[in-house]
């Protein structure tokens, strides 16, 4: 079955850009809300969940705006991304994800990602 494409958005009222970023980018930020540990070897990122480990290549990289990931070993056009935007009317800023999905496990992964993001908020101090 063919995975389809979603988006979804989080607000952050008090958070920096850059301090975001460096969640979403380095091995200390993701492994403090995403995964139990994170490394860099080049362009690839090393992502350990209950000591299994997967592998995510950067494909796309706008510093402190984007960054696009794409599983290993996956032949699909699926990948995950993380962009940050600034809402001009209020200076908030808001960290848009990109993922992929199975029609069945669309509401499955929102809720995954909706968990991750608390994570993520308690770790910023928000």
């Amino acid at each position: 079955m063919k995975k389809e494409k979603f988006h979804i958005e989080y607000l952050f009222d008090k958070v920096s850009k850059h301090s975001l970023w460096n969640h979403l980018t380095t091995p200390p930020g993701l492994s403090s809300w995403f995964a139990d540990d994170v490394s860099i070897d080049g362009d690839t990122y090393v992502f350990t969940w209950n000591r299994e480990k997967e592998n995510a290549v950067t494909q796309y990289i706008k510093p402190e705006d984007c960054i696009r990931f794409k599983w290993e070993g996956q032949d699909d056009e699926a990948y995950f991304e993380f962009s940050i935007h600034t809402v001009e009317l209020t200076g908030a800023v808001l960290l848009e994800i990109t993922d992929f999905a199975e029609p069945s496990e669309k509401h499955d992964s929102i809720s995954l990602w909706d968990s991750q993001v608390e994570r993520l908020k308690q770790t910023l101090g928000i």
